[in-house]
């Protein structure tokens, strides 16, 4: 085979490697595989106790908002002293604040503070409202050796007897920092939901206590 033949055909076959390799390192094929996107949401906390005296009111559930840079479905990191960062790889099912809505909700028509939890447009009218809002959602993951799940949520619940607010019945902030296993968007949504079932154990003693005050004067 005379050399001018060989030539050009090895030249069209390291023209057409060469190609495939910049194709493939174009699309990713010679980088490592993509991530699977992890999807969380809010469990419905667990009751401590099973002696329960259901209450005569019935509540409304006025609105729950989270604050700005929050209210995303991507999970939140808080990485340095004014430094935030989403997760493109982990996210909520939905809005956190309709992850949030339904477990709280549930929470309170189980706890026995009430006769009922109802929402905007039941037929069933509320004698009490409440309103929920959420100014800290993040991971704090400054220290990867101490990460923790921040998370602040603020009640407040109004007598309305006619279904407009009036008096303030409790007015309260609560805020847990829960430690984490790892710097883990799974180990944050556990945190989360420890955080949640304390922060409400807490609103619920101290509605009763304002309802005892309330009844005692």
């Amino acid at each position: 085979m005379k050399p001018s033949s060989i030539l050009p055909r090895w030249a069209t076959r390291t023209f057409h490697v060469l190609l495939l390799v910049a194709t493939c390192e174009l699309t990713g094929c010679l980088s490592r595989p993509s991530l699977n996107k992890q999807t969380f949401t809010f469990s419905a906390p667990p009751l401590s106790t099973t002696n329960i005296t259901i209450g005569d009111r019935v509540l409304g559930t006025r609105n729950l908002q989270i604050a700005r840079p929050f209210d995303g479905r991507s999970l939140v990191y808080r990485t340095g002293e004014f430094s935030y960062e989403r997760d493109p790889y982990a996210e909520f099912l939905d809005s956190p604040a309709e992850g949030l809505i339904a477990p709280v909700c549930g929470w309170l028509r189980r706890n026995g503070d009430f006769s009922a939890v109802v929402e905007a447009g039941s037929a069933l009218k509320p004698d009490t409202q409440v309103e929920i809002s959420v100014s800290q959602l993040f991971g704090d993951f400054r220290q990867t050796k101490h990460p923790s799940a921040i998370l602040t949520i603020r009640f407040v619940f109004f007598d309305a007897p006619n279904g407009v607010p009036g008096k303030v019945i409790l007015q309260q902030e609560y805020s847990r920092s829960i430690p984490l296993s790892a710097p883990t968007a799974a180990a944050l949504m556990e945190g989360w939901n420890q955080a949640l079932t304390e922060i409400l154990a807490e609103v619920s003693s101290d509605f009763r206590r304002s309802e005892t005050r309330r009844q005692v004067r």
